[in-house]
């Protein structure tokens, strides 16, 4: 039924595409299609200064996995143009990266294989193997270390020994400081050396230079001989220890005594794990399993419960030429990835929201600063404290309202789906009750009601408009959820909260809800279904009739936004509740499927053919997000409440056309495994599965 989870295989040097992402959700790399040429790398928690905008920012760490080869003195890095006949090949099964490429000097042959992947098990490791072969006899070296060429910060200070140790039980340690002297990241790494007879070679290990820490083994190589020189390194940001350099020693050590194998084994386990969660396309072409594979891996990659600072819209992922989201958290995260990670890995996702619960008082001191009570999340939250960090002067922070709404939900629903009530009383209601406040201070009493002046939708408009329709409807969902949470824990309910949610203005035009006060349809970013969002995945309710006249009046005009971020990902599910089954493949195709390019099915924040000026972007988390919400949620009718999950399905599946059923063999469901089908034409059913604790 189900085609293999792995993209194909690529060949060359990759033009213009993106290399490939390799991450566990604390570590992130840009890996090459050479890979011992330093690619980026970035550490969850690990911020410093931009050059540029001088803010913080998530800053590229030194590069944890260099490496380089000489064939009789000759390396590899001096001429790269030698590197011949490049192949990579990514096995999403179990996040391993396998490069290959051939390497000819002084009239010999060196065919090399690199295999890379990031430990789910022990996430402060990265780990390579590099595989050798010659034609003939030669002296050849191998090189590993860590590279800090290029890298903005410095050295503070760097270890070759262990201290008070007779043995070194590391190849060396590393104490970086990045730009501005924001924030520290330690790293250190071990090496090892197999094949022929090297077991005796001692490596040379000098001290820290301008290109960074590393060993280099050389000896004599033979046709028909296979070495291997195998290299872990530890990555600890100052964010989860305050002397990180001497942790990641410790880890590396670790590392060394655990060995090589059995990490990988464990993180081979670790994505079996991952994998029960599969989202099943039955009946669909097999590019849509593909595309949904491909979703699932890399948005599962980027989280970890160990995170300590959520994630970017990018994950852990950086390159030359974009960054101008700057590794802020912004509210994409919670709206498009928390809900489908809640049910696919709900440790990772409680770690997203505990970055937002953990930094409450800096969304409080926020709102103090706007002249408002409560709490309101930054636009653009800071990676080591939470603060806003957008660019100077700030302008969508002015009044980009709704991220705290979209923060407050994502914990309403996480408790939920949970069904825990330590989280509910000691995150969820906290959170809530404090963007409740937020939303009674932000509002303001009219006439027809309650409505909120001088704000901006999903849609980033030069210019701030009255009542936009996203932000009013979440304002009420969210005060729904803060009041019936309330209740549940027995807490007094402000008055405001009820009066505000139930008398909330929406701008309309007859039955249906358009984005803002005095729109039009020729106006800049006119075709923004920002409305839609509203209804789903947000949930707020309206009469049947005007549900409709809404969908309809924006999927009309869908032609004139499709390609744009975000929102195009919901099209097909949006499309799907009309029950018209042609339509929701054809803007599934149009709003996804076409955001697809280069090596490993990498999505793009832009279509690259309707914005061919905007860089190519990705893998972009909420048009992942907004999928895999689409085929978890949106497709199912899956309404998650404080009821039984039996019940969520609350209408008729209406699936893409040739769909015949989503399914998805495991979802963590109030702590419980469970299954779930949606078929085309059938209420969607959730079932519970025999105890599942591994």
């Amino acid at each position: 039924m189900s085609r293999p989870i792995s993209p194909p295989p690529v060949s060359g040097d990759g033009g213009p595409d993106l290399p490939a992402y390799v991450s566990n959700g604390l570590i992130g790399l840009r890996v090459r299609c050479q890979p011992l040429q330093a690619g980026m790398a970035l550490v969850n928690g690990y911020a410093g200064e931009d050059p540029e905008r001088q803010i913080e920012a998530a800053a590229p760490a030194p590069y944890p996995l260099a490496g380089d080869i000489a064939i009789g003195g000759v390396w590899l890095s001096d001429l790269p143009h030698q590197a011949s006949d490049l192949e990579q090949a990514y096995d999403f099964s179990c996040g391993e990266l396998t490069s290959r490429f051939v390497f000819t000097a002084q009239g010999r042959r060196l065919d090399c294989s690199v295999l890379t992947f990031a430990s789910r098990e022990d996430p402060t490791l990265v780990c390579q193997e590099i595989t050798v072969e010659v034609d003939g006899a030669c002296d050849v070296q191998l090189r590993a270390g860590i590279a800090t060429a290029g890298v903005l910060g410095r050295a503070l200070r760097f270890l070759r020994d262990t201290p008070g140790e007779a043995v070194q039980h590391s190849d060396g340690g590393l104490l970086w400081e990045s730009a501005g002297a924001i924030c520290e990241v330690g790293l250190a790494y071990v090496t090892e050396l197999s094949g022929g007879a090297t077991s005796e070679i001692e490596p040379v290990r000098p001290a820290l230079d301008a290109t960074g820490l590393i060993t280099t083994y050389g000896f004599r190589a033979r046709a028909g001989t296979t070495y291997r020189l195998r290299q872990i390194t530890s990555l600890v940001p100052s964010a989860l220890h305050t002397r990180p350099a001497e942790q990641a020693t410790r880890m590396a050590a670790k590392a060394r005594h655990d060995g090589f194998e059995a990490i990988r084994a464990e993180n081979r386990l670790a994505w079996d794990e991952i994998w029960k969660g599969r989202v099943r396309l039955v009946g669909a072409e097999p590019r849509w399993q593909a595309l949904a594979d491909a979703a699932f891996f890399y948005l599962n990659s980027s989280v970890h419960a160990s995170a300590c600072s959520s994630t970017s819209i990018f994950g852990l992922s950086i390159w030359h030429d974009y960054h101008y989201y700057y590794g802020h958290v912004m509210w994409d995260i919670e709206a498009f990835a928390v809900p489908v990670l809640t049910f696919l890995q709900p440790q990772a996702a409680a770690a997203l929201l505990d970055y937002r619960h953990r930094n409450l008082d800096q969304a409080r001191a926020n709102a103090k600063l706007m002249g408002r009570a409560g709490a309101q999340f930054p636009w653009e939250s800071s990676p080591s404290r939470g603060e806003e960090a957008a660019p100077l002067p700030g302008t969508a922070a002015w009044h980009e309202d709704h991220a705290s709404m979209d923060v407050a939900r994502a914990f309403a629903l996480y408790a939920d789906a949970t069904g825990d009530a330590e989280f509910r009383l000691e995150k969820a209601w906290p959170v809530l009750a404090a963007v409740a406040d937020w939303i009674v201070s932000r509002a303001h009493r009219a006439a027809e009601g309650y409505e909120i002046r001088a704000s901006m939708g999903i849609a980033e408009r030069e210019q701030e408009v009255d009542n936009a329709a996203f932000s009013n409807m979440a304002a009420v969902v969210v005060l729904r959820d803060a009041i019936r949470t309330g209740e549940r824990l027995g807490r007094q309910i402000n008055p405001a909260w009820r009066a505000i949610a139930g008398n909330m203005i929406l701008p309309r035009r007859g039955d249906v809800v358009v984005s803002h006060d005095g729109y039009r349809k020729n106006e800049e970013k006119g075709a923004t279904p920002d409305p839609l969002m509203g209804l789903w995945p947000f949930g707020f309710e309206l009469a049947p009739h005007e549900e409709q006249a809404t969908l309809r009046f924006y999927l009309d005009q869908a032609d004139n936004y499709l390609g744009s971020p975000m929102l195009s990902a919901l099209y097909g599910a949006w499309a799907a509740r009309t029950g018209d089954r042609a339509l929701a493949l054809k803007l599934l195709e149009e709003g996804y499927a076409q955001f697809e390019t280069g090596r490993f099915s990498q999505i793009l924040e832009y279509r690259p053919d309707r914005f061919p000026e905007q860089p190519r972007a990705g893998p972009f988390f909420a048009n992942m997000g907004g999928f895999l919400s689409s085929l978890l949620l949106g497709f199912p009718r899956l309404e998650p409440d404080e009821g039984a999950p039996e019940g969520w399905g609350r209408a008729t599946v209406v699936l893409p056309r040739g769909w015949e059923a989503i399914e998805i063999n495991r979802l963590w469901v109030r702590g419980r495994p469970m299954r779930l089908v949606a078929r085309d034409g059938q209420v969607a059913s959730l079932t519970l599965l025999e105890e599942d604790f591994t």
